[in-house]
């Protein structure tokens, strides 16, 4: 309406321009004619060729939805109850779940790490948790010529060694043998005695470290180890990578989930049930993703962010348990016949050694010397079978140390861990 009341002409183009618009004109044919283009052959060639590419198509979306299906289809059947999760919101590592490793000897795989208790390499923040290695040089007293030689570290004697061997908690530095004090520090943490299920699930968000020969793994062990030493009881790695860049064949854009078993170390048989993930885009330092594993009686899943992106789907069969899926019965060592360490499992699914409570570990390893790092790629300064294996690794700290993150980056950084267990929740709940 105008101020004075009256309508106000309204214009389509909103300026009136005084002039007549002409009325559209169709063009369309009316009535009937002709449509010879009908009776070509070749036009009808073409028509049923579309129908042909229409059923493709739809066998396409059906063969799509059964792969989801399979994707998704081994979720647990029956009541799961979350029974533990850390967000490391305390301002420290609560010890009522976490237990410290400390050791010289880098473990089973000999890495190059000396694992601890310090803040310096284990601690929580805003972000969540961090394990980041540092030099042994720049965050202790001992000096680069002490490491190299002429120097002893002994773990026994101030109380923080939690192995049992010498060899775990004492280092000399003997530059005649190549013997050097561990040149870097991490941290390596697990739930052992404190949190642990048979069956199950668990999710680590956590966002990997940047650097060579820096090695982030996240994986569960026996908390009894009923099937004797290692790999009899089993080992789950839901997550390994390497810090290094993503042109180092199996970098920091690739991860690797693995079930470890066998009857000896020897015949570890985890190449028939491993599985790797690449990162089309960027790399596993970029940002969080979750690493998840799914456990029954009757297979184990690992998953990448959610339950449709699979990297490992490993099934169980109750009349071909992995002694057989193994081939064991047919091999020997030392010209002696193998014994089935399974032979008592009590499982009726042939899942056994995975039949059994597992605990959680967290860790950021340096180097290592049982082949992670294969022997002459990437420019590795060492050979896993040298002597002086740690002394060629750290005589080469000016090319790899510059490739080492800034910061926590160079660090797994941990937001949040979460452990179902299969069944209701109950008085087992923590």
């Amino acid at each position: 309406m105008s101020p004075t009341g009256t309508s106000t002409p309204t214009h389509h183009s909103g300026v009136f321009t005084g002039r007549t618009r002409k009325r559209f004109v169709s063009y369309r044919l009316r009535g009937e004619y002709e449509k010879p283009w009908l009776e070509d052959p070749k036009f009808k060639r073409t028509k049923y060729n579309n129908y042909v590419i229409y059923v493709f198509v739809f066998l396409g979306v059906c063969a799509a939805g059964v792969v989801a299906y399979f994707q998704i289809r081994p979720a647990i059947s029956g009541p799961i109850c979350l029974v533990w999760e850390d967000a490391f919101d305390q301002g420290k590592l609560d010890d009522k779940f976490w237990n410290y490793e400390v050791a010289l000897d880098g473990f089973g795989t000999r890495a190059f790490d000396w694992t601890t208790t310090d803040q310096a390499n284990v601690y929580t923040d805003e972000k969540g948790l961090h394990i980041v290695p540092t030099l042994t040089n720049e965050s202790t007293p001992i000096t680069a010529d002490q490491m190299w030689n002429d120097f002893t570290l002994n773990l026994t004697a101030d109380g923080s060694c939690t192995e049992t061997r010498a060899a775990s908690c004492v280092a000399h530095s003997n530059s005649t043998k190549g013997e050097m004090i561990p040149p870097v520090r991490s941290a390596r943490i697990n739930t052992k005695g404190k949190v642990g299920i048979k069956y199950g699930r668990v999710e680590v968000v956590a966002k990997l470290p940047k650097g060579d020969w820096i090695w982030p793994a996240i994986w569960m062990m026996p908390t009894d180890s009923v099937y004797g030493e290692w790999p009899r009881s089993g080992e789950m790695d839901i997550m390994e990578s390497r810090g290094n860049g993503v042109s180092y064949p199996g970098g920091r854009n690739v991860y690797y989930t693995t079930l470890h078993w066998g009857p000896s170390s020897v015949l570890d048989t985890y190449w028939k049930t491993m599985a790797v993930r690449t990162q089309r885009r960027g790399d596993f330092t970029d940002s969080f993703h979750t690493f998840g594993l799914e456990w029954t009686d009757k297979y184990i899943y690992m998953y990448m962010d959610n339950r449709l992106t699979q990297v490992l789907y490993t099934k169980f069969y109750a009349d071909r348990g992995l002694w057989q899926k193994g081939g064991f019965s047919e091999k020997s060592e030392n010209d002696t016949l193998l014994t089935n360490p399974w032979s008592n499992t009590t499982s009726t699914t042939g899942n056994a050694p995975f039949d059994q409570e597992f605990y959680l570990i967290l860790n950021v390893a340096v180097g290592a010397r049982n082949g992670w790092f294969e022997d002459g790629k990437g420019g590795k300064p060492w050979v896993d079978a040298a002597t002086n294996a740690q002394w060629t690794f750290w005589d080469d700290a000016d090319k790899w140390l510059p490739t080492w993150g800034e910061g926590d980056s160079r660090g797994m950084t941990v937001k949040s861990v979460k452990m179902w267990r299969s069944g209701a929740c109950g008085s087992a709940e923590l």
